[in-house]
């Protein structure tokens, strides 16, 4: 107990057990608050009752009540990380930098072991590594993490991370991890973890031998519900195979080919997210597994898997020379518009090089349908990688239109120009291209029918600047970053349960409905200085005095569209109070909300000046 509440216990003026809880918010103790986190106590107050906490997310220290410290806030010792966050902050961040893994395993010590992801990112994300860098330093962490064989790291954000048993070595703790391990993505990951520890196999290859029949035995039960993971699995254990020299598979192992067999070749959907070099070797399979029907076979998965399985296919068929039936079927895909989204990526990505043969006008217009499909599509938005591509790629309109006729140039350019799935600055950026590469269109944007324009918005230059940088910094960071965040949320697979990559395609619907918000608005915006202002009236660019019922009074400045400050009472002009104000007089009386006690009122106007800013 702390000698100064000590006093107060051995005089009889407080209970013992509060004693012993007070103390635990003396000067220098650590205290974890829900709301604003960990906090480290600079002073207190026993006689006026009261403490100052320098809390890690408020911007200054709080000063509270004992009681409700006491009530609101749990004591932390300064050794849990929490507390360390607070009082060792540039040591934790430095640490961040340069060693991950201590990192992680101190925060997991200091958690009794275990954490799961969620709660991680609650302890480092904003405080230790900043927001806009966490994604790709977790990532970077996780991966030192695994190959450091100090932590365990789970393959789902709903199993925790937990720290290995130091007692045995490295290859004893992920066979035993192997053993205990009931999901396909955790088996695999451990595999993957194990390609570390070649030296250590070479010297114990009966430690693989151990698993190899429980590789089979998972694999069998899981091709049923989860095929793609049962062939990542397999995949992997060839790949462990490979790099250990020692390692061999028995004749009765369960192969590639065999899985292939059982599930009739439908991989295609479930394969779609692994790396490129699993995909390779399950394609590999395909002669062995299916013999002469093996070319229409992956075909068929040709269709429907994602840009990295598409290129694979084509090498596979090129260097198999079946390059003929690619083509053919891929022309065929064109004609009908059934090709897939991922076979055009590759297809425009590639047109200078692998895919030449393939590219022409038919794929312009495929992408069109594409796009369009998907923008009436209730479900993920096919098109969207096309849309991507289109404004990426600088040069690709102009190759796509390159030869083609005046007629099939106006029938492209009409596509763009109803098409409901881009944004108004996209569509027009997209026709100057066409235009540029056919000026005969130029006619169909001059000569278009007007469309009935929404009523103009009248904002102040400077609102009008913090706007237009504000959708330079959407269009050129917030939505770019996006892209690569769901890039690679992708590649962690399994979207049922992939958490980044939902929270990174909401992001998405977020960030488009944003732009095309900021597209419209600003194309509506007209920029002012407010100079020439009306003052008979109470109006946009005027200062307005009001007397309320007590005789008190209000000011309140009406601006543009997005001026507002609230504190100031400066008011845009669109919101409910100053279109109560909008259109009155001196000596005129209006009933509206007081922004400073926010309670309906009636007021009366007193003056109405000019602003001048």
């Amino acid at each position: 107990m702390h000698p100064d509440v000590a006093k107060f216990v051995d005089a009889g003026r407080i209970p013992e057990a509060v004693g012993l809880r007070l103390s635990e918010l003396a000067p220098g103790c650590f205290c974890l608050h829900k709301s604003w986190g960990a906090g480290k106590v600079k002073d207190w107050d026993l006689f006026g009752g009261k403490v100052t906490i320098d809390f890690e997310r408020a911007r200054e220290p709080q000063v509270m009540g004992l009681q409700l410290a006491i009530q609101k806030t749990e004591k932390l010792e300064s050794d849990d990380f929490r507390a360390e966050r607070v009082d060792k902050l540039p040591e934790l961040r430095a640490l961040a930098d340069s060693e991950p893994t201590q990192l992680i395993v101190r925060m997991l010590e200091s958690h009794g072991g275990s954490l799961k992801p969620d709660q991680v990112d609650r302890e480092i994300c904003g405080t230790i590594v900043p927001e806009e860098d966490y994604k790709k330093w977790w990532d970077k962490a996780k991966r030192a993490a695994r190959e450091s064989g100090l932590v365990i790291i789970p393959s789902k954000r709903t199993e925790p991370l937990v720290l290995r048993d130091t007692s045995k070595s490295p290859l004893e703790s992920l066979v035993s991890e192997f053993q205990e391990a009931r999901d396909l993505k955790a088996k695999t990951a451990i595999l993957d973890a194990l390609k570390n520890e070649a030296d250590a196999l070479n010297e114990q290859p009966e430690a693989f031998q151990q698993l190899s029949p429980e590789i089979d035995n998972t694999v069998k039960k899981g091709l049923k519900l989860n095929l793609g993971p049962a062939l990542d699995l397999l995949a992997c254990r060839d790949e462990l195979v490979e790099l250990v020299e020692k390692l061999a598979l028995g004749d009765e192992a369960l192969r590639i080919e065999n899985a292939l067999v059982l599930t009739d070749g439908d991989v295609a959907g479930e394969i779609t997210s692994l790396p490129a070099a699993r995909q390779r070797r399950i394609y590999e399979s395909f002669p062995i597994a299916y013999g002469d029907e093996w070319v229409d076979k992956i075909l068929r998965v040709f269709d429907r898997v994602g840009t990295r399985g598409v290129s694979e296919i084509s090498k596979m068929l090129e260097s198999a020379d079946h390059g003929e039936k690619l083509a053919h079927h891929i022309k065929k895909g064109l004609s009908l518009r059934t090709i897939s989204s991922d076979a055009l990526v590759w297809i425009c990505r590639e047109r200078k090089n692998s895919a030449n043969d393939h590219f022409g006008p038919e794929v312009g217009f495929a992408m069109m349908s594409a796009i369009d499909a998907g923008a009436v599509d209730d479900g993920p938005r096919k098109g969207t990688k096309l849309q991507n591509l289109l404004m990426d790629d600088k040069t690709l309109v102009a190759d796509l239109l390159g030869d083609l006729d005046l007629n099939e140039a106006r029938n492209f350019a009409r596509k763009l120009l109803q098409s409901p799935a881009f944004a108004e600055l996209d569509r027009k950026s997209l026709m100057a291209r066409v235009i540029r590469s056919h000026p005969e269109t130029q006619d169909l944007v001059t000569g278009a029918a007007k469309e009935e324009k929404d009523e103009a918005l009248v904002v102040s230059w400077e609102s009008l600047e913090r706007r237009k940088a504000e959708y330079e910094d959407l269009v050129k960071n917030k939505i770019p970053k996006n892209l690569a965040d769901k890039k690679l949320a992708a590649s962690y697979g399994d979207f049922r349960e992939n958490f980044e990559y939902h929270a990174a395609k909401e992001t998405e619907r977020k960030l488009h409905r944003q732009r095309q918000d900021m597209e419209r608005e600003l194309g509506l915006a007209q920029g002012t200085d407010f100079s020439n202002t009306d003052a008979s009236q109470a109006g946009i660019g005027t200062v307005v005095t009001v007397e309320t019922e007590s005789g008190q009074e209000r000011e309140y400045t009406i601006l543009g569209a997005w001026d507002s400050d609230p504190e100031n009472n400066v008011l845009p002009y669109l919101s409910e109070s100053a279109q109560v104000l909008i259109g009155h007089k001196v000596g005129d009386e209006v009933e509206m909300r007081d922004m400073e006690t926010d309670k309906m009122g009636k007021f009366r106007l007193k003056d109405v000046r000019a602003w001048k800013s």
